[in-house]
């Protein structure tokens, strides 16, 4: 160990991948002392089965975003493959680390617990560790009282802004000594066809198109499948691991906001505060990630079957719709809202299969796997919240509402795209002359249905329905309401 090492600062990044309105880097930067930025690729999360490669190549691409604009400041992020506390260990023996700034993480239960360790390994070592707050959510709250107000007043706050100074930090050069003694990591990724690229530079890319003109057929096609996908705004995953944050995001859409556009993007907005609200539930009620928020769901008991859920994960399950919207988020990593909601309506109510058995494989999918919104929607979705509208969406339905020409299933079903139009939404109600002169054999070319739909939404209806009459999920809505409803001027944040 050097003797004489110096005294240090370093920022810890995790879902901020951003250098501005990021308090993180401001709080380090008032220091007399240089800063480190650090991120570390942790092998208890990349085994994760919540995460995917994916995921670790847009963390990568942001990184290298960062480096860009840090090369002119002579420094860049050390990215290192270890254990959070390993990493401090072997830092130790270069520097003396006076504080570590980052931000608090509404993560899963493993980041928790690790952020529990990091706290004794702080206390043992004499270093402080500063978190800050992370986009209005708020930690240790009991209820939700003035949330919505110390929420917006945080998004209308006056963005950090951080003036860079290469004495701030360590240098590209001692960084380069540092990384001897670690485990590096390559951060060139392959090139996709289909997934959004990580970085603060792409994130203002597909802002900027978003509010110039995207957001014009905003409302009208959120809910089609094929349409949503160039009239969202398709900020989720920039949002989601820190590219930008939701304040930027917030006063930028506040500020193209006009008299002639405030439905669309008032629409947006909410959005925007509706997110924070599901991540603002999750971090008061961690035990979402494997168990229901109402606990008189916990006496709901499904059978397994492995055979529906493999032809699920497959996209083969006979219903076109699911099967292109599984197909097409294996593919991309991205799906529009209500169809992502109609897959876990399916998995758990027409196949009659517990949420839990879909969490992982769907947040490996999202490329904005962000656990905050995922393990509420899941609940919600899966009618097990006590307080939501029960929604068991039907494909069939939705097929010929959102993608009445078949655009978006033609594209991910292939084998179905030349049949005519009414066969592609219902393949199954071809009979074997039809099959014949379309040149098309059902179970051969595309699999029938694996469930009957009328029978499974009835059992999953009247279920569902019955239990909302329990006393204890009674009594767990009372209690969920009570903790987590706003109120604010006499107006109401709802969960529809």
């Amino acid at each position: 160990m050097n003797i004489n090492r110096e005294e240090i600062n370093v920022v810890w990044f995790k879902r901020d991948l951003r250098l501005q309105d990021n308090e993180a880097i401001h709080n380090a930067l008032q220091s007399n002392k240089r800063t480190l930025l650090v991120y570390v690729f942790e092998n208890s999360l990349l085994e994760d089965a919540h995460y995917d490669e994916r995921h670790w190549n847009f963390i990568k691409q942001s990184i290298q975003d960062l480096n860009t604009d840090l090369k002119k400041y002579n420094t860049k992020v050390l990215c290192v493959q270890t254990e959070v506390v390993n990493a401090f260990n072997t830092l130790f023996d270069s520097y003396k680390i006076n504080t570590v700034f980052s931000h608090q993480e509404t993560g899963l239960l493993i980041t928790f617990n690790r952020d529990k360790e990091f706290t004794r390994y702080c206390r043992n070592n004499s270093v402080n560790w500063i978190e800050n707050n992370n986009n209005g959510v708020l930690r240790g709250l009991l209820t939700r009282e003035d949330w919505f107000e110390k929420w917006d007043a945080y998004m209308l706050d006056v963005q950090i802004k951080n003036e860079l100074n290469a004495t701030k930090f360590i240098s590209t050069d001692e960084i380069s000594q540092l990384e001897k003694y670690f485990q590096v990591v390559n951060l060139e990724t392959p090139k996709h066809p289909y997934f959004q690229k990580g970085g603060t530079k792409m994130a203002w890319k597909y802002a900027d198109t978003f509010f110039e003109k995207r957001y014009r057929k905003y409302m009208s096609n959120i809910s089609k499948p094929a349409l949503a996908r160039e009239s969202c705004s398709r900020l989720s995953p920039y949002i989601a691991w820190g590219n930008v944050s939701i304040r930027q995001i917030f006063q930028e859409a506040h500020q193209h906001k006009t008299e002639s556009n405030k439905k669309p993007l008032g629409a947006f907005i909410s959005r925007l505060r509706w997110q924070a609200h599901f991540i603002q539930k999750f971090e008061m009620e961690h035990t979402m990630e494997n168990v229901s928020v109402n606990k008189g769901y916990h006496k709901l008991k499904k059978s397994i079957s492995i055979k529906y859920q493999k032809a699920w994960k497959e996209g083969r399950t006979g219903f076109p719709l699911i099967d292109a919207s599984m197909r097409c988020l294996e593919e991309t990593g991205y799906l529009n809202f209500r169809m992502r909601a109609m897959l876990v309506s399916f998995f758990t109510h027409i196949l009659w299969q517990p949420w839990q058995a879909s969490s992982q494989h769907l947040s490996r999918l999202f490329l904005d796997f962000e656990p905050g919104i995922h393990f509420p929607q899941l609940q919600m979705n899966a009618g097990e919240t006590g307080i939501n509208i029960l929604r068991i969406y039907n494909p069939i339905k939705n097929s010929l509402a959102h993608d009445e020409d078949a655009t978006f299933i033609k594209k991910w079903v292939p084998e179905l795209a030349n049949l005519p139009t009414s066969f592609i939404h219902e393949p199954y109600l071809m009979t074997p002359l039809e099959e014949q002169f379309n040149n098309f054999e059902l179970n051969k070319d595309y699999p029938r249905p694996i469930v009957e739909i009328k029978d499974a939404r009835k059992k999953a209806s009247d279920v569902l329905w019955e239990m909302k009459n329990n006393m204890q999920v009674k009594k767990e809505n009372e209690r969920i309401l009570k903790k987590h409803t706003i109120s604010n001027r006499g107006r109401f944040l709802k969960e529809d």
